[in-house]
C-alpha cells in the first residue's frame, strides 16, 4: 500500500515524532508506516488522515499486489 505521509507531514511542518505524538504511536510505527513496512490498522489510518485533514484514500492507496 502507498502512502503520502511523508508529503503530508511535510506540508504540515510535522516531524515523524510530532505526527507519532499526535496518532498515539512510535515515531518507529510512523516510519515503519511512510516505509510501506507496516499497513496501520483502519483507527490509526482514520486518526492520521483527521490530523491531515485529509480523506483516507488521499493520503493511503492500495497497489495491484495488495
Amino acid at each position: 500500500m502507498k502512502n503520502t505521509i511523508k508529503i503530508q507531514r511535510a506540508i504540515k511542518d510535522l516531524t515523524q515524532e510530532d505526527l507519532a505524538n499526535l496518532i498515539g504511536v512510535s515515531r518507529q510505527t510512523v516510519n515503519s508506516i511512510e516505509n510501506n513496512r507496516y499497513i496501520p490498522s483502519t483507527l490509526l489510518a482514520l486518526k492520521i488522515s483527521k490530523v491531515f485533514e485529509k480523506n483516507v484514500n488521499d493520503i493511503f492507496e492500495l497497489e495491484e499486489s495488495d
